[in-house]
């Protein structure tokens, strides 16, 4: 059975949030939970992206698989994220963070085939394929977001406080995200993590 999930866009002022059932369509208190696997335990390669659907925050997670490559040419996938930008994000990892994978294939995925237009998905799209590579989890209650620049430069998200408000809402303890997108006021239960550069952030990731 497959619930299929979308928005009604009808007007800008409110909005409802829908997912298809075998019963019909039906209302959705947290969007987010379609998007978020549940382990039984933290798993390496999952890293939990805060995004926005339109004008509202939605936590995805982020799954990615870093593997020998059995063939000459590794191969570079993504499903849900846009794959050109992932050739040029393992670029950036290894230029400024000295973490090659040109003997590897990496995969990519936007668990519940949510599909991630924005750059703010690249510091979740890194970190995921480190947590890979090392075969070190990310804790279960970690978030983040940023672009990431050929510069090696983690650079601002849009509506950054509206994502780390509903990440605390919905839980999570730690956030990683552009320094520029740190919060002026602490967000209760939220230890945010402001990071300036690629390095500084897989830096981050090995501490927690």
């Amino acid at each position: 059975r497959h619930t299929r999930y979308w928005r009604d866009w009808s007007s800008d002022v409110c909005s409802s949030d829908l997912a298809m059932t075998e019963k019909g369509l039906r209302g959705v208190s947290n969007p987010s939970a379609l998007f978020l696997s549940h382990h039984a335990q933290d798993v390496a390669g999952s890293c939990v992206l805060a995004t926005l659907e339109g004008t509202r925050p939605l936590l995805v997670e982020i799954q990615a698989l870093v593997d020998s490559a059995h063939a000459p040419n590794p191969r570079r996938l993504s499903v849900g994220l846009e794959q050109n930008r992932l050739a040029m994000l393992l670029a950036v990892l290894y230029r400024h963070a000295g973490i090659a994978t040109f003997d590897a294939d990496v995969f990519v995925n936007a668990v519940g085939g949510v599909r991630i237009q924005e750059p703010a998905a690249d510091l979740a799209v890194v970190l995921a394929a480190v947590s890979s590579l090392t075969n070190r989890a990310i804790p279960g209650k970690v978030v983040t977001f940023g672009e990431i620049g050929l510069a090696g430069e983690v650079r601002p998200a849009p509506r950054g406080q509206d994502r780390l408000k509903e990440a605390a809402k919905l839980g999570f303890t730690r956030a990683i995200v552009p320094k520029a997108n740190a919060p002026k006021n602490n967000i209760p239960g939220l230890e945010v993590i402001a990071v300036a550069r690629i390095d500084e952030a897989v830096a981050k990731l090995r501490e927690l």
